[in-house]
């Protein structure tokens, strides 16, 4: 493995992509802004990867997300990242993503990354491209605890949910039943839990579910 401080280099050269194209998207005539954060929401949660390929340590993981979870509630009340958080937004989606980071990491990096990076995938890949199918493809809306969602962005939800899960699981475990088994039951799970969220907080029960149910089930059956 490269040295630390390589090793955090190139993790920061990709999230200084991501935020360079999220910077370039906002200052676009007409850019939905909805769309800015789910680049920074997808973009940012793939920085797992390079940490499971890399093999940085848990506690740098842990660390950055503590910092960013109290950065994420200061830009609640300071317009310090107005591009992702609008003071006085209702939702506490970004301060969650934050923290649901360094939960999964605490629970699972040191023996088990691939829950990890099971949980954080889901969240940012599964719930946002969820979000931006049912805003603009959503023609069967449905409301759930005064939620209004779609069928079309719940089934992109479990969709992309299982193909995350069965594609992780198959390269730690194999081809066996039991991986599709478990990543069906977890995109079901994932699905129900995005479907039934409030005030972001699918940001942290999405994750955390996913990861925790995929372990249970893997160790069940």
């Amino acid at each position: 493995m490269p040295p630390l401080w390589l090793q955090l280099a190139i993790v920061g050269l990709w999230l200084s992509l991501v935020g360079l194209l999220a910077f370039g998207l906002s200052r676009w005539e007409g850019a939905d802004s909805e769309v800015v954060r789910k680049v920074v929401h997808i973009g940012a949660g793939n920085v797992i990867l390079l940490a499971w390929w890399l093999q940085i340590p848990g506690w740098i993981g842990i660390s950055a997300s503590i910092a960013f979870s109290a950065l994420m509630l200061l830009s609640y009340r300071l317009p310090i990242l107005p591009g992702i958080n609008s003071v006085g937004r209702k939702s506490l989606g970004t301060f969650f993503y934050a923290l649901s980071i360094g939960l999964l990491i605490l629970l699972f990096w040191q023996q088990h990354p691939y829950y990890t990076v099971i949980g954080i995938l889901i969240m940012t890949w599964g719930d946002g491209l969820a979000a931006l199918v049912g805003q603009r493809l959503g023609q069967h809306p449905y409301e759930l605890w005064g939620m209004k969602k779609s069928w079309e962005g719940s089934l992109t939800m479990a969709g992309v949910s299982y193909i995350i899960c069965s594609l992780v699981l198959l390269g730690i475990q194999g081809n066996h039943w039991q991986t599709w088994a478990i990543a069906l039951m977890v995109a079901v799970a994932a699905t129900l839990l995005e479907a039934f969220s409030k005030l972001g907080i699918d940001n942290l029960t999405v994750p955390l579910g996913s990861a925790v149910l995929a372990a249970w089930l893997n160790q069940l059956l």
